[in-house]
């Protein structure tokens, strides 16, 4: 069916207007309110001492999470798509699990596991704290950012096939050697994609960290953590500025991923 054209103008003019009032308006306020104090208040607060630790530690949390997510990651994905066992289909419910569950619940399930009382909360008598710590805040990202680069990669290998791979098998080439030279180019643009993917959702992790890190200043707080910790002691200007700041980084990744979905669409 075919639109008149005043029909695509107010479609596009209600969507557009959608957009602007739920995001366009926010974000113009939030850098507003960020600089207008002047450029040089606005670097005062991101260079705490509290606002440089917070980065510091979100980009721990970053290089961790990403690393142990990508080999995870395209394990689970060839496991799904190249092989036959049983349980897969609860394994493909796992996989999306963290889409649909609050990042709480799974703070909260962290610390019934690992904190004092919990299944494995003895650890901490041989020195290994989880709970209210780094690796506590490292295994709740990695939770919530799980998905992502199974379900980038996953397609791939369903458009690719194992053609090839049968045909370096049937060469002489190990699992390894075929991995490394057939599957991983095939499934580059996919992985770089989940990778962008993993670290937007990393670097925005809210309600999960909070449950099981102190939010204390210097030691486990990252900077989401740091706009609430701020805004909650009133520091409006403060929280502001470290929300710009962390829109800052989410602006990059986004940009990045959208030249790498350029790419990935010439390339194809």
């Amino acid at each position: 069916m075919k639109l008149s054209a005043m029909t695509r103008i107010s479609l596009r003019t209600v969507a557009l207007g959608y957009l602007f009032v739920l995001l366009v308006l926010p974000l113009g306020i939030i850098l507003y309110r960020s600089f207008e104090q002047g450029i040089g208040t606005f670097i005062d607060w991101i260079s705490t001492p509290a606002a440089i630790s917070a980065f510091n530690l979100s980009m721990i949390i970053v290089a961790i999470v990403v690393p142990v997510n990508v080999v995870f990651g395209v394990m689970t994905a060839i496991a799904l798509v190249r092989g036959r066992f049983p349980g897969r289909s609860l394994v493909q419910g796992l996989v999306d699990l963290p889409f649909a569950t609050s990042p709480v619940v799974v703070g909260v399930s962290l610390i019934l596991l690992w904190g004092a009382g919990g299944w494995f909360g003895g650890l901490e008598d041989y020195g290994l704290k989880i709970i209210f710590s780094l690796p506590g805040m490292v295994l709740a990202t990695i939770f919530v950012t799980l998905p992502f680069v199974v379900r980038e990669v996953e397609p791939v290998l369903h458009e690719i096939g194992d053609d090839q791979e049968q045909a370096a098998a049937t060469l002489g080439a190990n699992r390894w050697q075929t991995f490394w030279r057939i599957t991983l180019p095939a499934i580059r643009w996919g992985l770089t994609y989940g990778v962008v993917l993993t670290v937007a959702r990393a670097l925005g992790e809210f309600g999960a960290v909070l449950m099981v890190s102190t939010a204390l200043p210097g030691q486990s707080q990252t900077l989401t953590l740091l706009v609430h910790d701020r805004y909650n002691d009133h520091n409006v200007f403060g929280a502001y500025c470290a929300a710009t700041l962390l829109m800052g980084i989410a602006f990059v990744v986004l940009l990045l991923m959208t030249l790498l979905e350029r790419k990935r669409d010439s390339a194809s």
